[in-house]
């Protein structure tokens, strides 16, 4: 079992064979390993579960009498997620063969956090002979590896460990980024790359203006200098997604990183809330997923007005490990979370400062993916949610959340429709839906999200015993993965302005 598996390395033997490579020959690549691993590996993107699957195939193993060997690998930083404990806890009891590779660069994507990684250290200084070995104490076996970097060292290692008959973990010390220097110097931006350029490994294509995550630390470090001194930004191994980096070294004492450790952090906040503190939660929507227990036990269950900020949710071209349009589903449909959507910067910024001071629930914020505009008409509050007309239109009303209030833009125009902006992924303004149900023949909702269960469900449902015409556009409820890209998934999904214009045509023919 190997955490984040997909890699190239199989088949790539040299440097000179990346060149020869496009897009599309990658992409190929890349799925013919993935089906090459799926026999033996199992292909997960999230961290910590890598220790829970290899014991289950162990069980099972031991259950069928088989002889394979199970080997599970997993990072330092993945050992800062609480399901590795869980996993280490189980497997300790097994009796056959069960081999537990840690790879330990002193990284996550952010620096490791946390007592463990003290306990590491102390492993890596003394070559594994700290008598305060944390694995022997859960009652594993335990060998240790100096330069994990060294192919001889780990063929000796694995060799001598391969046919052991009890659990062990392999504890391998290496080093991030190793073969290219500008990795190892600034290994934080080099977790996951966007194009750049080689000569300078300076970035390409950057977006003019500040970014949705820029404008969210702004706003909360502005309230903090504005006297909210309660206020605690609270982050799981990913101030880099946000640019929090600066944050944490201007507020030190506003910041925390749990490490890769999502329920915690969501739990950390409800803690936080409940003891009278303002927590913001920075979120990225893909990972959110292992939170949800503590997302409503936790924070809903108890009302807590606990403010949390996502980024990447919505359609995007990732791995299907990786996919950010599960969260505003899940969010949005537990009772007291209010899930709102901007349709510019500057409305950003209101909602988020509205949420900091308000006390009535928690609040998520879905950071724009699209691009959006920088201005543009703000409420001053968002606890009662008043969807706001942006263009005058018959026959047809477009309610477009968030980000997509561009697109719906362009299909109000050559609709000649009305447009709205909802503000909220879950609170119904049921006033204007019984308006625009009297005065228009079909509504139509635009979401950055999978539709099932999503804002136009909820608008359908509504509006259903009334007569007026619902169509819904957004994501089908299916994995996506890095063999399509983001124009392929539009139009997989009737999602280019094109497309829907068409499609709504349709329903007066």
């Amino acid at each position: 079992m190997n955490q984040h598996p997909e890699y190239l390395l199989n088949k790539i033997k040299s440097p000179a064979d990346l060149k020869v490579l496009d897009l599309e020959e990658m992409k190929q690549l890349a799925s013919e390993i993935r089906h090459l691993i799926i026999k033996k590996d199992a292909a997960v993107g999230h961290t910590s579960t890598s220790i829970s699957l290899a014991t289950g195939m162990a069980k099972a193993r031991d259950l069928l009498g088989g002889s394979e060997r199970i080997m599970a690998v997993i990072g330092d930083g993945s050992l800062t997620g609480g399901m590795a404990y869980e996993g280490l806890n189980n497997a300790a009891l097994e009796k056959g063969n069960l081999v537990i590779v840690i790879n330990d660069n002193q990284w996550s994507i952010d620096q490791n956090v946390g007592g463990l990684t003290t306990a590491l250290k102390k492993l890596r200084d003394s070559q594994g002979q700290d008598p305060e070995n944390p694995f022997k104490a859960f009652g594993f076996d335990y060998r240790y590896v100096a330069d994990g970097n060294d192919l001889e060292s780990m063929i000796n290692a694995f060799s001598e460990i391969r046919d052991v008959d009890h659990p062990l973990v392999l504890h391998v010390n290496t080093l991030k980024g190793k073969g290219y220097q500008p990795a190892i110097e600034d290994e934080e931006k080099h977790h996951w790359v966007r194009p750049f350029n080689l000569s300078d490994d300076s970035p390409k294509n950057i977006t003019a203006g500040p970014t949705p995550a820029e404008i969210a630390v702004k706003t909360v470090a502005s309230a903090i200098d504005g006297g909210q001194e309660n206020i605690m930004a609270i982050t799981a191994a990913i101030p880099g997604v946000f640019g929090l980096d600066s944050f944490k070294e201007s507020y030190p004492d506003h910041y925390v990183d749990v490490g890769i450790a999502e329920q915690d952090s969501v739990a950390f906040a409800a803690g936080f809330a409940k003891a009278g503190s303002q927590p913001v939660l920075f979120e990225n929507s893909t990972f959110l997923q292992r939170a949800f227990d503590q997302l409503s036990h936790d924070v809903a269950a108890n009302n807590l007005p606990v403010v949390m900020i996502v980024a990447g949710g919505g359609i995007q071209a990732n791995s299907k490990t990786h996919v950010g349009v599960f969260d505003q589903v899940m969010v949005s449909n537990l009772p007291n979370w209010k899930y709102l959507a901007p349709t510019s910067l500057t409305e950003e910024a209101a909602m988020i400062n509205w949420a900091l001071k308000q006390k009535d629930g928690p609040v998520a914020i879905k950071l724009p993916v699209r691009p959006v505009p920088a201005g543009g008409a703000v409420l001053e509050g968002y606890r009662h949610i008043h969807y706001q007309k942006r263009r005058a239109g018959k026959k047809i009303a477009i309610l477009a959340l968030g980000d997509m209030q561009e697109l719906g833009s362009q299909v109000a125009e050559e609709l000649n429709a009305a447009l709205y902006n909802p503000l909220s992924a879950n609170i119904l303004d049921t006033d204007c839906l019984d308006h625009l149900a009297r005065h228009y023949q079909a509504v139509i909702t635009l979401e950055n999200n999978i539709l099932d269960g999503g804002f136009g469900q909820k608008v359908a449902g509504y509006l259903a015993d009334q007569p007026v015409l619902v169509k819904t556009f957004g994501e089908k409820r299916e994995y996506t993965d890095v063999d399509q890209s983001y124009d392929q998934i539009l139009v997989r999904n009737q999602l280019t302005a094109e497309q829907i214009v068409a499609s709504v045509k349709q329903l007066f023919n």
